[in-house]
């Protein structure tokens, strides 16, 4: 059985941005997955970018070059 985890889940404005996102870390070959947005998060669109907590600012540094706007960054427990 899979277990939750604390993990760093990126949020965005439009399913545009989260797709554009996953393409972009695949390029990088970055850490995470696109998750549908955990129920205790209130977001733009119903995508996020889940990856471990260490990955936070080799992704910030992704989505700035990349030109990508996230809405937030949380920390919360997500399915493994």
């Amino acid at each position: 059985m899979r277990k939750k985890e604390l993990k760093l889940v990126v949020t965005f404005h439009t399913t545009a941005d989260a797709m554009a996102m996953e393409k972009v870390c695949k390029e990088h070959g970055a850490d995470g997955r696109l998750i549908p947005v955990p129920r205790e998060i209130s977001a733009g669109c119903g995508l996020a970018w889940c990856a471990g907590l260490e990955h936070r600012e080799e992704l910030k540094t992704i989505m700035q070059e990349a030109g990508i706007q996230e809405e937030d960054l949380h920390e919360c427990m997500v399915l493994a």
